[in-house]
């Protein structure tokens, strides 16, 4: 049983691992061959559970042309700030002269959203470090990942397929996306820092995160034994 596990359990459908919706059709990484993407979905990391290998769907005809493969794995855990642009109105008269309109500054941070929200923002900020174009939120993806998190709560199990067989490749199809592209799951971190600094922690994780060729993600959380699921699109 899932719930009697000791520890954060990771893994990972994407660029490196063993669930490949099409393994013929893919080039293997730079330094990894076919045999060892095709290895144990159990690693363990630093003895605080395990790392399942990363499983990606073959990319569609067109690949975006800033497709990469291996952009660089510097992240960071901070929260970013944005900060809106202030303004002042002064308005004079031969009379009499208003005083300045109140400064107005609106500021948000990934602790100011909901959880799988807040993976978003720090998925986007990792790739901002490593030269990659933000992954825009695509609802069809999004219902593919939360579904899968819901799933593993409420049917106690924990891998990137389901018992009956359904990978994350068919899952995203069903809700409707077309180009599926990587997955990656996580169990027991109760905070989106505590999510992405195992998965970047991770290489097969990072290296969906930070994929260039993805274009659109979803993520989904089940806080009932924290069940994350990050869906990456083409």
């Amino acid at each position: 049983m899932i719930g009697a596990l000791v520890g954060l359990l990771l893994g990972a459908a994407g660029a490196t691992g063993v669930a490949f919706a099409n393994p013929e059709q893919l080039a293997p990484f730079v330094g990894e061959s076919a045999a060892q993407r095709a290895g144990s979905d159990n690693t363990g990391v630093g003895g605080v559970g395990g790392v399942g290998g990363p499983a990606q769907s073959r990319a569609p005809e067109v690949v975006p042309t800033t497709a990469e493969t291996s952009p660089s794995s510097r992240t960071t855990t901070a929260t970013t700030t944005t900060t809106g642009e202030t303004t002042t109105t002064t308005e004079t008269t031969t009379t009499t002269t208003s005083e300045p309109s109140p400064v107005t500054t609106t500021t948000t941070t990934p602790a100011d959203l909901p959880q799988a929200e807040q993976v978003v923002a720090l998925v986007n900020e990792a790739r901002d470090l490593a030269g990659c174009k933000p992954l825009k939120v695509d609802e069809r993806v999004l219902r593919a990942a939360q579904g899968h998190s819901t799933d593993m709560a409420q049917r106690d199990y924990f891998s990137h397929t389901t018992p009956e067989g359904v990978d994350f490749a068919q899952r995203m199809r069903t809700a409707g996306y077309p180009n599926p592209g990587g997955e990656n799951i996580a169990m027991g971190q109760r905070s989106a820092e505590q999510v992405m600094k195992a998965w970047m922690n991770s290489d097969g994780h990072r290296r969906n995160i930070l994929n260039c060729g993805f274009t659109t993600i979803g993520v989904g959380l089940d806080t009932r034994g924290w069940y994350w699921t990050q869906n990456f699109g083409w």
